[in-house]
């Protein structure tokens, strides 16, 4: 494992002594590209994101910049709008000529970029909970994957809660889609039966719920219990709790487990109604560390307010750029191939406690959290893992079940293990 480094003193100090022998190996300044919505449906929950990068790089630049460089971030606006994020990933890589891209937040968004990155060799750190069923050599996923955060969550209904019958609800794009394909089929082998499973799907921005909430109550008219498991993303949630209050169902009723639901997302309206309702996440605000504690002063300091919150994709954000100035100091430089080699193995402390670490299969081994809502907008964690290795590749699909992602030893991220082959991934986006 790589010896762990965070912005301490002793960091500044490394920085500081680095740089002399490595001027020649950097373009100052070093120029991080930040890739997030700042307008249309997306906005309410990656402002933010742009905001903790700036604060990162500023940090960074007071403990010493980088191999004798200070940091710049280019901040461009995707604007919710997929193909956009496209374009704007390829003006950052092109034109602004960046080294390292931290951005996106919907699947539909990482899948619109993936190509450009490809193509130009970029390096993006993707922040936020996903479908898996992908592992590119130019994407670093600190976000969950399934078995990081839905698979949990549906252990925890069954187990500890004995959910009989399970709605499905989400937003029309492939994370929903994909998820809830995976949660099918680890329900039915669980045990619950395909017609005590109802999936539906809304578009992003959706507002009307009362009828898809009706259609919720009704599956627990014959008295069982039923459990909402919510990838509804973006201000739609917005709506979505609302009507629950409105339609007066509480979580000792029909509890909602939600993916995508964090505090940011509880601080724009009223959780009165919400209380005992469920979040999965690697991360709450309420956990009780000496780095958590020392994160939220740095973010209220930065951000000028105490009332500000921080929440998962934040820390996501937290644990992947400070990897990657790890990296970018092992490698002695900020190309992207000697970076990535020198990705594997990092180590960052998580907020919540425990280590971080960065694998082979470009995802991290962090704990799972489940967090239960309270009336301020917080989260009181009622349960939490060990470190938990993300997978690329979901075990309970048939055609991913046989593959797995190595790009350290394979230099593959879909290799077939029956075939011994690594299959060719070509994006349709």
């Amino acid at each position: 494992m790589h010896s762990k480094l965070t912005l301490t003193a002793a960091a500044a100090a490394l920085i500081a002594g680095a740089a002399p022998a490595l001027a020649q190996d950097a373009s100052c300044p070093i120029k991080v590209g930040v890739l997030h919505s700042l307008s249309g449906t997306m906005a309410i929950s990656e402002t933010t994101l742009k905001d903790t990068m700036l604060m990162l790089v500023e940090q960074q630049n007071e403990a010493g910049g980088l191999l004798g460089c200070d940091l710049e971030a280019v901040v461009v606006d995707p604007a919710s709008d997929w193909p956009l994020f496209a374009e704007k990933a390829r003006e950052l890589l092109t034109v602004n000529e960046v080294d390292v891209i931290f951005g996106s937040w919907t699947s539909v968004s990482r899948k619109s970029v993936l190509p450009v990155l490809e193509e130009l060799n970029g390096l993006m750190f993707y922040p936020v909970q996903y479908e898996g069923e992908e592992s590119s050599k130019n994407v670093f996923y600190t976000g969950a994957a399934p078995n990081q955060q839905a698979i949990p969550a549906v252990d925890y209904f069954l187990e500890e809660l004995g959910i009989e019958k399970f709605a499905l609800l989400g937003t029309d794009y492939v994370y929903p889609r994909t998820t809830n394909n995976i949660l099918e089929s680890y329900l039915q082998d669980a045990g619950i039966p395909s017609e005590d499973i109802f999936v539906n799907y809304t578009p992003f921005g959706h507002s009307d719920w009362s009828t898809i909430v009706s259609d919720v109550q009704e599956l627990a008219a014959d008295g069982s219990f039923v459990g909402v498991i919510s990838t509804i993303n973006g201000d739609a949630n917005v709506g979505f709790y609302k009507e629950l209050g409105a339609q007066g169902i509480d979580a000792a009723d029909i509890p909602v487990v939600a993916f995508s639901v964090g505090e940011e997302e509880l601080s724009g309206f009223d959780t009165s109604n919400l209380v005992g309702h469920l979040a999965a996440w690697n991360y709450f605000m309420s956990a009780d560390t000496p780095e958590n504690e020392e994160f939220i002063s740095a973010w209220h300091e930065f951000i000028g307010s105490e009332d500000r919150v921080t929440n998962d994709p934040m820390e996501a954000h937290y644990i992947g750029f400070n990897m990657w100035v790890n990296a970018v100091e092992e490698a002695g430089t900020t190309d992207v191939d000697a970076v990535r080699d020198a990705m594997y193995g990092q180590e960052v402390p998580n907020l919540t406690g425990g280590t971080a670490v960065m694998n082979a299969n470009h995802h991290l081994s962090k704990p799972v959290l489940i967090g239960e809502i309270r009336d301020d907008g917080q989260f009181d964690i009622i349960s939490q893992t060990e470190e938990v290795p993300g997978d690329a590749w979901t075990d309970y699909l048939p055609d991913s079940a046989v593959l797995k992602s190595d790009w350290q030893e394979l230099g593959c991220g879909m290799y077939n293990t029956e075939t011994e082959t690594c299959v060719q991934i070509e994006s349709n986006y």
